[in-house]
């Protein structure tokens, strides 16, 4: 799956990295960012969760075409 995080949209809510701490984390700033073994994607059953709890939507998972 393909994970993004709209930079521009997110607010440092902190959801994404509550629901899926695996893949998420929050930058100095406290904005949402992705750990450095997730930045091309991942698997974590967590990440749709993770996407859905952005209170601004700034969280989007794709599935790679195959």
């Amino acid at each position: 799956m393909g994970i993004a995080i709209d930079r521009d949209v997110c607010i440092g809510a902190g959801q994404c990295a509550l629901a899926a701490p695996g893949v998420f984390t929050q930058d100095d700033d406290g904005y949402g960012t992705l750990l450095p073994d997730h930045a091309r994607g991942g698997d974590d059953p967590m990440l749709r969760v993770a996407a859905r709890a952005c209170p601004v939507g700034a969280v989007t998972v794709t599935e790679h075409a195959t």
